[in-house]
């Protein structure tokens, strides 16, 4: 049975396209609506025969309506600081824009929403590990901030819509997921060390590279999605991998994996860049009986084929 239709915002994104993928393999129409500002093309050519799926190249600070549906998931935003350093307005745009106008889909046709928010939210956090209860220590005014304060809002937008308009709402805090279809050239950590790491070029670390970080594979990240958005619970949920690396570790890591001779490199962290950053997932856990599956190292060996093809692609371009 047809589980009903779905839009994704954001969908040609890394993890709103492989969102879409998941959804349809559960039996889901699925409609990706994206303006392509960081999402590509590429990530859903694979779909582009299969029935049950379409594209819609839009804008979604514009209000946009595509047809009655049963599940809003609002996915569209800039997530990189190489790409919200740059485009920092449209971040803010589509974290409260965006966010509004996506939660009035969802409240036109009564359909559920759930909205992907991000450990951002906690900044550089004097918690720790981060729970759900955590407030935060964000600079409001700094870099980063058109990333932090975009998802601080859409959460409290979509908190509001809840509460004033009983909107059916979920929301997600994200932590840093790699995996096939991350952009080379992001700026993340993970995409940053295998394109280095696979050209032969020096390792980028900043700071001492004690700082760390905890990094969950899609496919678990996904599962950790499909399983909130079947839920009842309306306050953040932390969907992130609690094995924490520090950045030096994960260098070494990819090292390993990708079998390259690259050196390290050490340059100045830069400002406001979180010192820790581990979920606490034991919400996870008790409620969607969730925790990730794939270690860092195995991932790393999933993804490598990924790189190197998009390394050969981006080569040949040239």
């Amino acid at each position: 049975m047809n589980p009903g239709r779905a839009v994704v915002t954001g969908g040609a994104g890394f993890l709103g396209s492989h969102l879409c993928d998941a959804l349809l393999a559960e039996g889901w129409s699925v409609v990706a609506v994206d303006n392509f500002l960081t999402g590509r093309r590429a990530n859903l050519a694979h779909l582009r025969h299969e029935s049950r799926f379409e594209l819609i190249e839009k804008d979604i600070c514009e209000p946009f309506d595509v047809g009655r549906v049963d599940y809003v998931f609002h996915f569209a935003s800039p997530a990189s600081p190489v790409d919200y350093m740059v485009h920092g307005i449209p971040t803010l745009k589509v974290g409260s824009l965006g966010t509004f106008h996506a939660l009035e889909v969802a409240q036109k046709y009564g359909a559920k929403y759930f909205v992907s928010s991000t450990s951002e939210c906690y900044g550089d956090p004097l918690e720790h590990p981060q729970k759900e209860t955590y407030w935060g220590h964000v600079n409001p005014i700094g870099p980063r901030s058109v990333y932090d304060e975009a998802k601080r809002f859409t959460e409290a937008v979509t908190m509001a819509y809840h509460r004033y308009h009983k909107v059916d709402t979920r929301i997600v805090r994200i932590f840093n997921t790699y995996g096939p279809r991350l952009q080379v050239n992001d700026g993340r950590v993970v995409s940053n060390f295998m394109k280095q790491a696979l050209r032969g070029e020096p390792l980028t670390v900043y700071g001492d590279g004690r700082q760390t970080r905890s990094f969950c594979y899609v496919s678990d990240e996904i599962d950790g999605f499909l399983r909130l958005s079947r839920s009842d619970e309306h306050l953040p949920v932390n969907i992130g991998n609690p094995n924490e690396f520090t950045i030096l570790e994960c260098a070494q890591l990819v090292l390993k994996v990708t079998g390259s001779k690259s050196q390290i490199r050490y340059e100045p962290l830069p400002q406001d860049d979180p010192k820790q950053r581990r979920p606490d997932i034991a919400k996870a856990r008790q409620l969607l009986q969730w925790e990730p599956k794939i270690d860092l190292e195995t991932g790393l060996r999933q993804s490598l084929d990924y790189f190197k093809r998009a390394l050969a692609e981006e080569a040949a371009m040239k």
